[in-house]
């Protein structure tokens, strides 16, 4: 087995985080399995640097002593706001050499301004996305997602998403089993998808400012099981059909049908990781009705099956019928 040496970027105003969670992922697999990663830190010129936290952070050498890594790995932070020209430019000139590119939280703004996102899919920080998408044209940014992985490069968003793109990257070198052990270790869980989005339902969503739109959308949230249809919410809402659809999109930034579908989604997806109940039990109290709809949305929405997603992400062992 060829041992990979992971390099991991250093400037001043680094996220510590950003730094050391994928760093504690990439040194447990190096434990677990000698032999299989090289972990260097560098900064520009090689001295220490200080953290928005305010960590001193020493690295292990200048970034011009640096031999092209396996995977180069830049984390964010608030010295990514005003990209370092020189940093910018050892990243134009050493990133197509290197095997994977990768960014956590802000780092995707370093890349970016780089070039090396440019016709690439990719994900950073939600506060960001938006000014990632509107500096950088070039770049398919998508807000949704905890990490994205487009050919050799792979972002991810807030600080422990990094750590959930580092366990991807070790699960794809190593295996499954290297990776389950290094997340145990970690006290964290195997079991987040890249497509997981950085916001459940209800944050992801506005909430309404009017008490009924705001009670309807609580009670999606604790029933999805029951008739959600914009006709039995307005009735819920005391609204018109037509006026509540107006109303709730207006003041929470997406249609009734869309906030039902993804609620809808994430509870299905919290039973499959964390119960044992049936597909067929799952389905219906999720209110998809049968086994079949909710394969269709998962598939839709995740491009997995609900068995598949549940083989992947549930730590639970599942109920069989006697």
């Amino acid at each position: 087995m060829a041992q990979r040496t992971v390099l991991v970027v250093l400037f001043d105003g680094v996220q510590s985080l950003d730094v050391t969670g994928p760093v504690e992922v990439f040194t447990g697999a190096e434990t677990h399995t000698p032999g299989s990663y090289r972990i260097r830190t560098a900064s520009l010129d090689g001295a220490a640097v200080r953290t928005s936290s305010g960590l001193t952070v020493v690295p292990d050498q200048a970034l011009a002593d640096a031999s092209d890594p396996h995977i180069l790995l830049v984390p964010g932070g608030q010295g990514t706001r005003r990209p370092d020209p020189e940093l910018v430019a050892w990243l134009r000139a050493h990133g197509p050499r290197t095997g994977r590119l990768v960014s956590v939280c802000t780092g995707a703004i370093l890349l970016a301004a780089a070039g090396l996102l440019d016709g690439h899919r990719a994900t950073t920080h939600w506060a960001y996305c938006e000014k990632l998408a509107r500096d950088h044209p070039a770049v398919d940014v998508d807000p949704d997602p905890i990490y994205v992985r487009d050919g050799h490069v792979a972002t991810s968003a807030g600080v422990t998403s990094g750590i959930d793109l580092a366990l991807a990257l070790v699960e794809e070198d190593l295996g499954r089993d290297v990776a389950l052990s290094v997340a145990r270790h970690l006290v964290v869980f195997l079991r987040r998808p890249g497509n997981q989005a950085q916001f459940s339902a209800q944050l992801a969503a506005q909430t309404a400012q009017r008490a009924p739109l705001r009670e309807v959308q609580q009670w999606i949230t604790e029933h999805p099981e029951d008739d959600l249809s914009v006709e039995a919410l307005a009735a819920r809402a005391a609204l018109s059909p037509r006026h509540f659809a107006r109303a709730f999109q207006a003041e929470t930034g997406t249609t009734p049908g869309r906030y039902v579908d993804r609620v809808r989604l994430e509870h299905a997806r919290r039973l499959l990781e964390d119960t044992g109940e049936g597909v067929e039990e799952v389905s219906r109290a999720s209110g998809y009705g049968t086994p079949e709809a909710m394969r269709r949305a998962f598939l839709k929405a995740l491009g997995t099956t609900p068995a598949e997603y549940r083989r992947r992400f549930s730590p639970a062992p599942v109920r069989r019928p006697h």
